[in-house]
């Protein structure tokens, strides 16, 4: 079982903007005084290089373009609402906003991974548990270690410890489960997703554990990682808030594989954080700063990995 797939699916947006009802929770996004269609030129513009540049390194990106009804600004973080694996499942998660449950489309994405030669044989669906506001955001919430079966997750508003145990029984991974914070204001805060504050790639990891304020659930992540014998990056808190753990390893052609993440991710990092990951794989930096400022997410979360078996 490999730890990335040369196979993603993105969703051009079309009427991307600031999302209010997220933004109650996730500090990673910023209001601004331009006009939606700029907001939406640029994002777009900022969609299409990103996938040019992963087609250009041999990842096979597959796209399936947003509608207008109903109206999802969310909707390029495909990541949150579904997931793909090697066993043919696939997962359907339970949303915190209300108008990014919308963005869920499933029959439209099956026919298309179907077009491609993907199959799919069994969705386990978990979007019930939003009738009783608890949410598991997809791999945004979870951080999946898929060579050593075990899964990550910071609990927050947006991920529910006891569905994340459930999810866990139900695909058999190993539940590592900590809480993480960052600083807003004077207070410590839960960080909205556990993708903003760590990466699993398949010898490393990129993570702040910073956040980590609990010292015996700081050390349980750490021993996790490196009896899964990952080499430990890590980033501060200040990297972090430029999206620096919200990153992804994807294949290429063969056996390349690479590191994906924003170009303001990769002006953090230092050149020893750089040299580090380089050892083991070449970075791919999009920009992709009008979507990180408004949306709070960055090139991770734009990214649905397909692991589903060729028909």
């Amino acid at each position: 079982m490999k730890q990335f797939t040369n196979t993603i699916l993105m969703i051009e947006p079309i009427d991307f903007r600031f999302n209010e009802e997220t933004a109650v929770n996730n500090y990673f996004q910023n209001q601004t005084e331009e006009k939606n269609e700029t907001v939406q030129e640029k994002a777009l513009a900022e969609f299409n290089a990103m996938v040019t540049k992963l087609r250009e390194h041999g990842v096979k990106v597959i796209t399936l373009k947003d509608t207008f009804e109903p109206h999802t600004p969310d909707s390029i973080f495909p990541n949150n609402w579904i997931s793909f694996h090697e066993n043919g499942m696939i997962a359907l998660y339970p949303m915190f906003a209300q108008n990014r449950r919308e963005e869920r489309r499933e029959d439209e994405v099956l026919e298309l991974l179907d077009k491609n030669g993907f199959e799919a044989e069994e969705i386990m669906d978990y979007t019930d548990a939003e009738n009783d506001e608890i949410f598991l955001e997809g791999t945004g919430s979870i951080i999946l270690d898929r060579e050593n079966k075990l899964a990550y997750a910071a609990i927050s508003p947006r991920t529910d410890e006891e569905l994340f145990i459930e999810f866990c029984e139900d695909f058999e991974y190993t539940p590592v489960i900590f809480e993480a914070n960052q600083t807003v204001g004077d207070e410590r805060m839960p960080i909205y997703h556990t993708n903003v504050m760590m990466c699993v790639a398949d010898q490393y990891a990129v993570i702040c554990l910073d956040t980590i304020d609990d010292k015996s659930e700081k050390k349980q992540v750490v021993s996790s990682l490196k009896e899964s014998g990952k080499d430990i990056i890590d980033i501060t808190e200040e990297q972090m808030n430029q999206f620096a753990g919200n990153m992804l390893q994807v294949g290429g052609i063969g056996t390349s594989k690479f590191l994906v993440m924003s170009q303001t991710a990769y002006d953090s990092l230092t050149q020893e954080q750089i040299q580090k990951i380089e050892k083991y794989n070449p970075i791919i930096s999009v920009d992709i700063s009008t979507i990180e400022k408004l949306g709070g997410g960055s090139a991770r979360c734009m990214m649905a990995e397909v692991f589903l078996p060729k028909n």
